[in-house]
């Protein structure tokens, strides 16, 4: 019981620790939607990589189409599709004459297809801005790009980031996005992005604005040619070469569906979470350890017989209700009663972390969008 006592006082020392940062940091973030625009400004390269996106690709497009800043041109780039991706493309390309479309019929070795995909674009690209997005993102303000890149020539920065709003159908998806973004709040720390002096990089893949000379400088997509977390190594990479970036939120302006049912949300995490914990076996078994003791071990013992335990139980899981709170408001649309289930949905997360280890190491490799890439080979260049 002693022991039991004393790893929930550090749990609750951590929660203290945590709460108070995440609550500093993400009452600095601002949106998109705060600033002032024009719709005057450099050519505009939007670059959408789409590989068997035939359900999403029309709509996501139209969407961007009207949008009132007036120097833009689309390069839509199918990436090996086997499904109608590439007449939809082609379709969209005779509707408006800014759009461009490149078909990708095979992979290098060495790349992994969606940054192929992004790099081949910008080498079609002819503007002085480059904009990465998805396939799937519905641009529901037609001021956003005018914003963005405003904002980006106001603040003298290389590179803007934008999070989108995440949008969910049944209860218990909208309740594990929530903690993915609960977690990655606190993991990830986005809100160091804005801070020169930080290390730390954010990239968001809906929204990934950059200069062009900025771009070339960390050396486009060849310097993270085989990485599946590419929009937020993006982020990394401008980091890393000292140029200024900034994040901000985009609830209002951007949506995403991100995953329609909880089976895809798992088959979607497989190529990023080992990814993001660097391959290594020591850090998986820290992160699943340490996402039970930190958020379901304290709604287990608040039931205990013994009083401080019981006390101690209920101060964590205050702590992580007050964070819980401030990230769903500052990070999404959803209620932040969604808090309600954050146990089941941390055994959830902690599955989903184990199920992709256990099928990257079954594979051999990471499965994405049908194509297998070999696990030695990241890890080697992970290093």
């Amino acid at each position: 019981m002693i022991s039991l006592l004393i790893l929930l006082y550090t749990v609750l020392a951590v929660w203290l620790v945590l709460t108070i940062d995440v609550w500093r940091g993400l009452s600095k973030l601002s949106s998109i939607q705060e600033f002032s625009y024009t719709v005057q400004g450099p050519l505009l390269s939007v670059i959408v990589p789409a590989r068997n996106e035939e359900d999403t690709i029309t709509d996501s497009i139209l969407s961007q189409l009207k949008q009132d800043y007036h120097q833009i041109e689309w390069i839509l780039v199918n990436d090996r599709s086997t499904d109608g991706t590439p007449e939809k493309l082609e379709a969209l390309a005779e509707l408006d004459k800014r759009i461009s479309v490149l078909h990708i019929d095979s992979l290098e070795q060495g790349w992994l297809g969606k940054n192929k995909a992004l790099y081949k674009g910008y080498q079609m690209a002819k503007g002085d801005l480059i904009l990465f997005t998805d396939a799937d993102i519905i641009f529901k303000d037609p001021t956003i790009l005018s914003r963005a890149v405003s904002f980006l020539h106001s603040q003298k920065l290389d590179h803007v980031t934008l999070a989108p709003n995440i949008r969910s159908g049944s209860f218990w998806l909208k309740s594990f996005v929530a903690f993915f973004l609960f977690g990655f709040s606190f993991y990830k720390r986005p809100w160091k992005a804005n801070d020169p002096s930080s290390k730390t990089g954010m990239g968001i893949g809906a929204f990934n604005l950059i200069t062009r000379p900025a771009y070339e400088e960390i050396g486009t997509h060849e310097a993270i040619k085989d990485m599946p977390d590419d929009d937020l190594q993006l982020g990394v990479q401008i980091k890393k070469h000292h140029k200024k970036q900034f994040f901000l939120t985009a609830l209002q302006h951007l949506e995403v569906e991100w995953y329609r049912s909880l089976k895809e949300a798992f088959n979607g995490l497989e190529k990023n979470t080992f990814a993001g914990l660097h391959y290594s076996m020591l850090l998986v078994v820290f992160a699943m350890f340490g996402i039970f003791c930190s958020t379901v071990l304290p709604f287990i013992t608040i039931f205990s017989a013994s009083p401080p335990i019981r006390i101690v139980s209920l101060l964590i899981i205050l702590f992580i209700g007050i964070t819980y709170f401030k990230v769903i408001k500052q990070m999404t649309n959803e209620s932040p009663l969604l808090f309600l289930a954050l146990p089941v949905t941390a055994l959830l997360f902690i599955y989903s972390i184990g199920r992709a280890t256990f099928l990257t190491f079954k594979r051999g490799g990471i499965e994405w969008r049908g194509t297998v890439y070999s696990y030695k080979e990241l890890k080697q260049r992970r290093k």
